[in-house]
């Protein structure tokens, strides 16, 4: 683990109220999306603003993904990986799926600089090691590369970190900042509410890419 864990975080920041095995908690099939229509099509609007879908997009990993990854054009080469191989299976978007619980390896079965674009959609509040995650996520990106969480306000609370569930929005988009900050190898990360005054989920969105 990350010694920064210990120095940056308060003691019990990454627990979670079920400890118990994440692989039985998404054993059952969720094809459902985990935020309204409007989030939604705001997470496709960042990702067509910051060029991730496409022809020339190069190829994209989507990380604690699903069935559906919120992407409005198919980038051009797709790498999902998740909990539940049904869900991830059913990714009509995906040319490649494996399941893999970050939690427990973070390590990502992928060569150094092989993506244009990493996201992390409604998911981030999940990670019990994500500096670590983090870490490996720069290490696939391309220099230049770009690393996109999004989050709202809903989660699952039993298996959302105490830290997250202790705090309020505006206090989570910084907590997702601080993640980018403590990691080698990001730039100045963005912090944005990207859909403020919609009557929808707040969608919020960090984002930060690699030196080089």
């Amino acid at each position: 683990m990350d010694p920064r864990h210990s120095t940056s975080f308060p003691e019990g920041f990454f627990a979670r109220g079920d400890e118990s095995d994440d692989a039985d908690f998404y054993a059952f099939d969720r094809f459902v999306t985990h935020i309204d229509d409007g989030a939604v099509v705001a997470i496709g609007d960042l990702y067509e603003e910051l060029q991730l879908a496409g022809p020339g997009s190069g190829p994209v990993l989507d990380i604690c993904s699903s069935w559906i990854s919120h992407f409005p054009i198919k980038p051009d080469r797709f790498v999902v990986t998740g909990m539940n191989a049904n869900e991830l299976t059913a990714n009509e978007m995906a040319d490649e799926w494996h399941v893999q619980d970050l939690n427990i390896d973070p390590a990502l079965p992928h060569d150094d600089a092989v993506f244009a674009a990493v996201t992390c959609a409604v998911s981030v509040d999940y990670l019990t090691r994500p500096l670590d995650v983090f870490a490996e996520v720069a290490r696939v990106l391309q220099p230049g590369g770009v690393f996109v969480c999004t989050f709202s306000n809903r989660c699952f609370p039993t298996k959302a970190i105490r830290g997250w569930l202790a705090n309020d929005d505006a206090t989570r988009v910084r907590i997702v900042g601080a993640y980018f900050d403590l990691t080698e190898g990001f730039g100045e990360p963005t912090l944005q509410h990207r859909n403020p005054g919609a009557r929808t989920d707040p969608l919020y969105a960090v984002w930060a890419r690699t030196l080089g």
